[in-house]
């Protein structure tokens, strides 16, 4: 029987979370990662979750979990992590799941933390669940890492889209997204990225 290594697994989670983020708009297949982890049963947590967690925690982060099991599910970051559960407005990681409800990840958006222009890097980056990610041709993407134009689709109730631009809008404060689907496929968003809607002229 297999289970999860939590080395060779969690680097090559990393791997692909960096091949990502660094080519905005190339999904990462998390899907293998993801089963041996939720075998290991960890089940008041969903397990990719907590295996971005594993791969982006340490004790130096702060997060802050969004969803009616928030309690639960940090508490279990915090154990597997060392990671320390705060407010959202002060919060590296920001874990939004499909239960926290309408307005959500609006809310999150507002609170995070985007920086400050000598240290952009203290802005908080967003994690995401939503229904579905695709290379389907709903937005389109330009920016460090794509040779000419990418194309993704998100499929979430939630508005993200001009929130995240406003919060982006001085450049290099904002924040990075990262959502990730029900079939467990990730797409990195980071701040460098331009996103806009691909209107096809009939």
């Amino acid at each position: 029987m297999v289970t999860f290594d939590y080395i060779h697994d969690i680097q090559t989670v990393y791997r692909k979370v960096v091949n990502a983020t660094s080519r905005p708009g190339q999904l990462a297949d998390l899907a293998e990662e993801v089963a041996l982890l939720e075998e290991d049963g960890k089940n008041d947590c969903p397990a990719s979750f907590l295996l971005l967690a594993l791969t982006l925690f340490d004790q130096e982060v702060t997060f802050a979990v969004m969803s009616k099991k928030a309690e639960v599910i940090s508490k279990i970051l915090n154990q597997f992590t060392y990671a320390k559960p705060v407010a959202i407005e002060q919060a590296d990681y920001i874990l939004i799941l499909q239960d926290a409800g309408e307005g959500a990840l609006q809310e999150a958006i507002g609170k995070a933390k985007s920086g400050t222009l000598r240290n952009p890097h203290t802005s908080a980056s967003l994690i995401v669940e939503v229904e579905k990610v695709s290379n389907n041709q709903t937005l389109q993407l330009k920016g460090p890492g794509i040779r000419t134009t990418a194309f993704i689709d998100v499929k979430t109730s939630e508005k993200w889209l001009e929130l995240r631009q406003m919060k982006n809008r001085e450049y290099p404060l904002g924040v990075d997204f990262l959502f990730i689907d029900q079939e467990q496929q990730l797409l990195s968003l980071p701040r460098t990225t331009q996103i806009s809607e691909n209107r096809v002229i009939v």
